[in-house]
Formats: C-alpha cells, structure tokens, sequence
C-alpha cells in the first residue's frame, strides 16, 4: 500500500530529469515564497513507498547551477511532508582510487560559491544552525548499503567541494582543492544541504564520479563529452540504489536533523515580522506556539 504521506523525495541532477518505475504519478505545481521550484514534482509509488521526484536543472537541464531556486525546491518539498531527500550529483574526483564511473557517498562539504541564497532567515529573524556534520549519517549510511547492494563500486564518506561554476576549474583551482584533501567537486549539493538542514529535512548524497576534474596530468582537462557518457551509466546505477534505498527507510527517524532549529533561532519571537512567521510558517511554526 502506498503510503499516505511522501516522506522520501529524490533531487535529479545532470542526466537524471525524470524517475523511471514511478506508478500512480501524480505532477504537482507550486508556488513558494521563494518563487517556483525548478520544476513540476512529480509523485508516485516506487517499490511501494510513495516518492516525490525534483529534476534539479529542469527537465532538459534548463538551469544553471548559481541559478537554482534551491530554496523553493526545498519548501516545496518540506510543504509536501518530506522527511528524507536523496540528492544525486555529478561530480568531479581529486582522487586516483575514485575513478570515472565510481560513486561517493560524502560525509563533508567545503562551500565555494558565491553567489546564492544559503538561507530561509533574514528580514527580522535570525538562526544559526549547527553545521559541523552538514549531512544526514543515517541517511547516508542507508546509501551506502544500498550502493553495495546495487553492485556499484562505491567509497564511503569524504569531503565535497561546491564551487560556483558554470566553467569548470583551472588546473591551478583544481591543484588547490586537491592539497585541501577534497575527495570530489561539483556545483549543486551547497546550498541545498545546509537549506534542508534549516528545514530539518534529512539529505544526503549520492555523488557521481564522471571525470579527474582538471588535475590529473595523463588525462585530458574534463569536457562535456566524456561527462555525459559516464553520467548515463552512473543515472541508472543511480536509479537502482534508489529503488533499493527507499525500502530501508526508517518509519521514525532519531538523529538529529528532526531538532536542528530547536535551539538555533535567536530572535526573540514576539519581535520576529508577521510576514516572516508567515512565510516560514511550514519550517519554524513548532517552535512559534
């Protein structure tokens, strides 16, 4: 039986824009405070556990990375009920071991853009979330298990770094976050983790390996050519981890991505704008009563 809340959504990246084995598919327009999500979510049955689907970048991959409306995508989300986002993202490897076709499931973030909102405070509230551990471990163990399952040849735990783009690095940028000890580079996964972080949605990451970035002296610098040609093998070996991912998801989660607001806004309630207690009424309303 489907279940009657969609707790689970899933956020396609590059090559994954639409969810193969959805039955009863419901397409769900909607509007947010912070404007429209990238896309129509659509919604069904997958493996029994009813799931909702975000194509990052748009069907036909329309956006820009400093262009999605991460904020929207992840109200949207929270206002359907989610509990537990799977992101999928292409990313680039620093290491030799994470070759082309590889997965990793990070456990760390380094935030090297510029250019987009990171927050659902501001305008007469304040919150400051803890960060140190910026993704779901539980979650992300569930990934982990499932990848192996799948038969991927996955690493588990890492550090990610999300620079800006949309030009790949320069092998000098490319050197330099490798002597940081990064594992893997993209654009998408920041700020979408730490805005589930504040909605207190669990997310966590299945990071897909296409190319050595631009580091690696016997490779040539990376090209779009040969990122797509990976990137279709790893969507589907996405897809499967997915569909196994889904039935291990606990009805009851325990960790503590359920309370991170508990103690993080410090603006005293009463003071806090009506608009904003408005707006925000889906991610702080529990902690306004």
């Amino acid at each position: 039986m489907v279940n009657a809340k969609t707790k689970i959504a899933v956020i396609g990246g590059s090559g994954l824009y639409e969810m193969a084995g959805l039955a009863g598919i419901e397409e769900i327009k909607m509007v947010t405070p912070f404007g429209t999500p990238s896309d129509t979510i659509v919604v069904g049955s997958l493996c029994g556990v009813r799931v909702a689907f975000l194509p990052r970048h748009g069907r036909g991959h329309r956006i820009m990375p400093t262009e999605v409306p991460s904020r929207a995508n992840i109200y949207a989300l929270k206002m359907l009920g989610v509990e537990d986002i799977i992101a999928i993202n292409s990313v680039g490897s620093f290491k030799p071991e994470i070759k082309p076709g590889d997965l990793l499931i990070p456990d760390q973030f380094i935030d090297r853009t510029s250019q987009r909102a990171n927050t659902f405070f501001g305008e007469g509230i304040v919150a400051h979330i803890q960060f140190a551990e910026p993704v779901c471990p539980a979650l992300s163990r569930i990934l982990c298990e499932s990848a192996s399952e799948a038969g991927a040849c996955v690493h588990t735990g890492g550090t990610y770094v999300v620079m800006e783009g949309p030009a790949f690095s320069t092998r000098a940028e490319s050197r330099l976050h490798r002597s940081w000890g990064a594992d893997v580079i993209g654009m998408t996964a920041l700020p979408e983790a730490k805005l589930a972080r504040e909605a207190e949605i669990c997310y966590a990451v299945i990071a897909c390996a296409t190319d050595y970035d631009s580091w690696h002296e016997t490779k040539e610098p990376v090209s779009v050519e040969a990122i797509f040609r990976i990137l279709r093998q790893n969507m589907e070996l996405s897809k499967r981890i997915i569909e196994i991912a889904v039935t291990k998801l606990r009805e009851k989660r325990t960790c503590g991505c359920t309370g991170a607001l508990e103690h993080a806004i410090v603006t005293d309630a009463a003071l806090i704008p009506a608009e904003r207690k408005r707006d925000l009424a889906p991610i702080i309303g529990k902690y306004l009563k």
